[in-house]
């Protein structure tokens, strides 16, 4: 085989490999969404942060991806650095046991996973059962690109040039570190990187002495994407990549310099798969086991190390977006109402942006945070009154349909207002008051106002769709979504009440901040759910159920 049709071939492999690892997180995210964000938002304490990062590692057979969403998560404000953290130590971990899996001899596995993923890609009803079926055939794919990997290499252990190269590696221990982590980096997949590597052992192309280093590189490499890719981001995201980044590279020098002063020699006797899938699982069990509990020393020390710019504009600062609101389409009321919506929009999200981390605030009482809420609860203030303002000027003229859109638009905008203020005069000042009074939730409560948090933080979200989209259907939705609240608000309340009844201390000591808490989020739901009556209001979708006069 000439050296051209040997790199095709490698290239090949490689990309299918890319590709596949690729189709499996694509299918994991798609298809199950709602439950990994549960996840996330289910996190409490260092031990279980870093199972769920570890379940989200091997769903997604990706540490890259799981550390992304868990800094996505992380610059909202639904958790501390700290437990971010302790996610990514757990999604690292995760990886490593996708690559102990795949380097299993299964030969049958493949086209079993194949199949199974064609057929219920093809004929799955649901969008869950076919981006199921997706993950499954990315699954089966990663199987094939081994093997294919496996048969365009084998070919290296005749080569005249590759022993040169790999002795050079295996005496510069540092070059090879640095060569894993700039492939890794390139892959965007450790997985990937560490299969290839494995391949290139099996072979007896790469010894044990070139191919460590270039493993615990390619453990850096995994952590320089995210770490880029978040450098425009939010400075929690930025804190959360940079810490785990440098978790990684301190974690990778120390396991070099064991194996430097006498550990490879526990290798011996292991096949080069062993070794090095060994190697690997052992790094990240290690990293884990060392890390979790300096987890909050780390976030202290990233958020000494970076540090939000300065600015003049307290609001801008938390990354609050400027208006939208554009005065050269004052004119034309088209124009006009687009721009009053993607205020709207604004609005919204920065709404959001205040309730998603309520939960955390209420457990930490992490002042900063609170701080930053009611930063956002003034920009919405401001939003609200420069939207009135701004239709105020607005000339409709004889066209009844626009301005009576406009008065939706604008009551949508109070609406948004009343959020933010329940968000700050209600549910941060009863955190307040847990924080100072030392309270604690009973667990059953606390999972019932957990769960409803969750409810409406959706909610949010479809309610944001619903005001872009004006959607017809979403808008139904989110009308039902109301009734399903008030529903379960319900039930936590007859609950709330039994554990009254029984006794249950913790019920005792947080009733009213319980019960407050119902009808905060049962009032922020109420008035998110407002935007999907007036879209139905619009399209003639809602009764008029007034009462008829007395007498």
């Amino acid at each position: 085989m000439t050296a051209y049709l040997f790199l095709l071939h490698v290239a090949g492999a490689v990309t299918l490999m890319l590709w596949a690892v690729h189709m499996v997180h694509t299918g994991a995210e798609r298809g199950w969404r709602p439950e990994i964000t549960g996840l996330l938002r289910a996190t409490d304490g260092p031990v279980r942060s870093a199972a769920v990062g570890a379940g989200l590692g091997l769903a997604l057979q990706s540490s890259t991806a799981a550390g992304m969403l868990a800094a996505a998560f992380a610059s909202r404000g639904m958790f501390a650095l700290a437990t971010g953290l302790a996610i990514v130590l757990g999604a690292n971990f995760g990886s490593a046991l996708v690559v102990l899996i795949l380097s299993l001899d299964l030969s049958l596995l493949p086209p079993v996973l194949l199949v199974m993923g064609g057929l219920l890609f093809f004929k799955g009803k649901s969008r869950r059962v076919k981006q199921s079926g997706r993950a499954l055939v990315g699954l089966g794919l990663i199987f094939v690109s081994l093997q294919l990997l496996s048969e365009a290499t084998a070919p290296l252990s005749d080569s005249a040039i590759l022993p040169a190269v790999v002795q050079y590696l295996g005496k510069e221990p540092l070059t090879a570190l640095l060569a894993g982590a700039a492939i890794a980096w390139l892959f965007h997949s450790s997985v990937a990187t560490i299969l290839l590597l494995v391949v290139l052992s099996q072979h007896g192309v790469l010894p044990f002495e070139a191919a460590a280093p270039l493993l615990l590189g390619a453990n850096i490499g995994t952590a320089i994407g995210p770490f880029v890719l978040t450098r425009n981001s939010s400075i929690e995201a930025k804190r959360l990549m940079a810490g785990n980044l440098m978790t990684r590279v301190a974690g990778a020098v120390l396991a070099l310099a064991v194996l430097l002063l006498g550990g490879s020699v526990l290798a011996a006797g292991f096949s080069p798969v062993q070794q090095l899938v060994g190697l690997h699982l052992i790094f990240n069990v290690a990293l884990l086991l060392v890390g979790l509990p300096l987890t909050g020393v780390m976030a202290r020390l990233m958020e000494r190390l970076i540090r939000a710019p300065a600015t003049t504009d307290p609001a801008a600062a938390i990354g609050v977006p400027p208006s939208c609101l554009d005065e050269a389409a004052v004119g034309d009321p088209g124009m006009a109402l687009a721009s009053t919506t993607r205020e709207l929009l604004r609005m919204a999200e920065i709404v959001g942006r205040m309730f998603e981390p309520v939960m955390e605030i209420y457990k930490a009482g992490d002042e900063e945070k609170i701080r930053q809420a009611r930063l956002m609860e003034a920009a919405i203030d401001q939003a609200q009154s420069d939207i009135k303002l701004y239709l105020a000027r607005v000339q409709f003229n004889e066209d009844s349909n626009s301005a009576r859109r406009g008065q939706d638009l604008a009551a949508i905008a109070v609406n948004l207002e009343y959020v933010g203020d329940a968000i700050t005069k209600t549910l941060l000042r009863l955190a307040e008051v847990r924080r100072e009074q030392r309270l604690a939730f009973s667990p059953t409560g606390w999972r019932e106002l957990a769960e409803l948090h969750s409810q409406v933080v959706e909610n949010m979200q479809l309610a944001r769709n619903v005001l872009v989209t004006r959607d017809l259907n979403q808008a139904r939705k989110l009308v039902v979504e109301k009734t399903r609240m008030r529903e379960a608000v319900a039930a936590s309340q007859r609950q709330h009440m039994q554990r009254l009844k029984d006794g249950t201390e913790a019920s005792l000591a947080t009733s009213n901040l319980h019960l407050e808490t119902l009808r905060a989020m049962k009032t922020i739901n109420s008035l998110m759910a407002s935007i999907g009556y007036l879209v139905l209001e619009e399209a003639g979708e809602v009764l008029d159920h007034r009462l008829k006069p007395a007498g």
